[in-house]
């Protein structure tokens, strides 16, 4: 709909990307016109663009450039009489008003004092498509904004303008961090925000707040390549050059709150003599546990006794009582929920509790005295259990030997001795139930000076590792079976019938065993007892490593209440809610380590790239062919391009030639 007379000879204005333009009318038609602008084009437009249209009509027998002279004069006077009109003057008067909608003649007139004529009314409307804040031009009509649109206008104006010295203060930042003049030790709060944003951007692109505004700073600054903010803040000293990327984009938790560390803090000083006042507290100070664990280790949370009985063995397998000290509802128990587990990477761990706990009161550190949760299991010469007690208890570990250690003593020492012939028969137990044992070395990887990367493979089934694991699958498998047949709610892992078994008893093949990991049934954790095939056992939870596994922490609590004869500590509805509490945040602690796992392989296979390495064949197919390299254990796929097909089983050699860690993408070649 035109809201304009509009004939050949007159004046017209429209907008061209927020712009003005004056142009003179040659032509006109119903629902369009020609026209030659101020800048010399003929254009044919559409009427309905029209802001302005003058009432006067010019002669058209001047030649093209005595008209674009007066279209330009023309516009230089409009622009000159805005300097004259007051918005904010002329909206206090009419604010007020019956009505919220006039003429611009009217409001042209108004704020010129006198009558309206072409010049003045554009000179108007130009003042009102410059700033928005006091009036809106619809329809040929000028529509006044409300006190509250003005303020709420007013606002977002000084938002927007806030926004675009953000993006100049922001690319100049980056424009300083690039030249060396500035590190994160000069930055100012603006700095901090920029670099904030910026951040947030790079970890997660689009779905980021101020994704928009971030693309701004970047293209300003003209830092557009895909990595570009993670040098800078490298280079700014904000990042380390191998910064934990996908910890970052998790959002896990890397430090605890104040009331935890102050609470941790509350029981390191307490000390623990307390515990020789609690009557259901069996002390066990007279017995000489040992652990063995690796040679980093810092959190002992398992040690083990034994002692003949009769021609029998009472395994003592002594856990650290967690639940003695972190207790429902409080702020470390809080700090547990929210992280479900400890996540160890190559270069450090995050604890799931606050070191003064983890390393400290709750560790079975050699020669301290240690609340502990003793399950006394009696075996018979041939691994069978005869008797099972479950007690609170106080310990004082009187060895620690590494895994090292104990496989060096493991022929001559009384207590390895029969610890070794009793994890010989619980295993080969097991196998008979249908266990899958499926050892796999442990990859291995050392970072020097946080640059460069080697890898080395250590074996998992030496006898001081296995005496451990049968042990504590041991204990588990026990602790499963007191809650389950006091029909007590629990948290229980389970994993369904292996359908197909390739490998059969205690088979070590690289091959075989990498091929039926590609076949297991998923794992469970539910609140139901049910039989765990890939372990050969008929129940099964964890509870033997509280400091760092929720889920071992709510049993303990569940097992303690239990024993003492209390009411129980968690209801069904309650354990409910902790399964769905413990597969989230392991499956995102699992996806972190995994990722950084590779990110530092990646490293790794940085430098040998194009360099030949072994890979050993797992499957063969029409399109793919799945391999495993034999020093990273890294799983790949080459497309089946090979002639001959490689056999699956087969060693081949392959090499990288696409190596980028921060893209987490490696290609290979064969």
């Amino acid at each position: 709909m035109s809201f304009f007379s509009v004939s050949s000879g007159k004046l017209i204005e429209y907008l061209d990307n927020g712009k003005f333009i004056c142009g003179y009318v040659t032509d006109s038609q119903p629902k369009r016109i020609r026209l030659v602008n101020q800048n010399g084009r003929e254009l044919n437009l559409p009427v309905s663009r029209i802001v302005h249209c003058s009432s006067s009509s010019y002669s058209g027998d001047s030649d093209r450039d005595s008209l674009v002279r007066l279209l330009r004069s023309t516009t230089e006077k409009r622009h000159s009489l805005m300097e004259r009109v007051d918005l904010e003057m002329l909206w206090e008067l009419t604010c007020n008003e019956n009505t919220d909608t006039f003429d611009p003649d009217f409001l042209a007139e108004l704020t010129f004092g006198r009558s309206a004529d072409d010049d003045i009314v554009s000179a108007f409307l130009r003042s009102v498509f410059n700033d928005k804040l006091f009036f809106k031009y619809r329809e040929g009509k000028i529509k006044v904004h409300s006190p509250e649109k003005v303020e709420q206008l007013r606002l977002r104006l000084e938002k927007e303008a806030l926004k675009e010295e953000l993006i100049h203060k922001g690319a100049e930042l980056l424009r300083h961090i690039d030249s060396g003049k500035i590190k994160e030790a000069d930055f100012s709060p603006l700095d901090e925000q920029v670099i904030s944003l910026l951040q947030n951007y790079y970890l997660h692109g689009s779905e980021a707040q101020e994704a928009d505004l971030a693309r701004k700073i970047l293209k300003q600054s003209g830092c557009t390549r895909p990595h570009d903010i993670y040098h800078l803040c490298v280079k700014a000293g904000v990042w380390n050059v191998n910064e934990n990327l996908p910890l970052l984009r998790a959002d896990l938790p890397v430090s605890f709150s104040t009331q935890a560390r102050h609470r941790a803090e509350a029981i390191l000083q307490c000390g623990n003599a307390s515990l020789f006042d609690d009557p259901d507290r069996r002390d066990l100070t007279h017995l000489k546990p040992l652990t063995i664990d690796g040679a980093t280790t810092l959190d002992f949370d398992d040690a083990l006794t034994v002692e003949e009985q009769d021609g029998n063995y009472l395994i003592g397998i002594h856990i650290s009582d967690v639940a003695h000290y972190v207790r429902p509802g409080d702020s470390l128990f809080q700090e547990a929920m929210n992280r479900g587990t400890s996540i160890y990477f190559p270069e450090g761990q995050i604890p799931m509790l606050p070191r003064h706990i983890s390393q400290g009161m709750c560790s079975l550190i050699q020669g301290e005295i240690r609340a502990a949760y003793s399950h006394m299991i009696l075996l018979s010469p041939e691994a069978e259990v005869l008797r099972v007690r479950i007690m609170p208890s106080i310990i004082r570990v009187a060895r620690r030997l590494t895994y090292e250690d104990a496989d060096r003593m493991i022929n001559s020492d009384p207590e390895l001795k029969i610890l070794n012939a009793m994890r010989k028969k619980l295993r080969a137990r097991r196998v008979q139930a249908g266990a899958l044992l499926l050892p796999f070395p442990d990859v291995n990887i050392h970072i020097e000076n946080n640059a460069r990367v080697s890898v080395s493979l250590g074996k998992t089934d030496t006898p001081a590792r296995t005496i451990i694991s049968e042990m504590m699958i041991l204990a588990n498998t026990e602790a499963a079976r007191f809650v389950s047949d006091r029909m007590s709610p629990g948290l229980f892992r389970s994993q369904g019938k292996i359908t197909r078994r390739v490998v059969h008893g205690d088979d070590d093949d690289l091959y075989l065993n990498s091929l039926q990991r590609k076949n297991l049934p998923r794992s469970e954790l539910s609140t139901e007892a049910k039989p765990h095939s890939g372990l050969g056992v008929s129940s099964y939870t964890t509870v033997t490593s509280p400091i760092r596994r929720l889920l071992d922490l709510v049993m303990q609590h569940q097992i303690n209440n239990l024993v003492r004869r209390k009411s129980l500590c968690f209801t069904l509805e309650m354990c409910k809610d902790f399964t769905s509490v413990i597969n989230r945040t392991l499956a995102t602690a699992n996806n972190v380590k995994q990722q950084r796992h590779r990110y530092w392989l990646l490293k790794y296979l940085e430098e040998r790239k194009n360099s030949y390495l072994d890979a050993m064949v797992i499957e063969s197919g029409p399109k793919r062919v799945n391999l495993i390299l034999l020093d990273t254990l890294m799983d790949i796929d080459l497309p089946a391009t090979r002639v001959p097909p490689p056999e699956p089983g087969t060693q081949v050699r392959v090499k990288p030639v696409k190596v980028e860690p921060l893209d987490n993408t490696i290609r290979f070649d064969w």
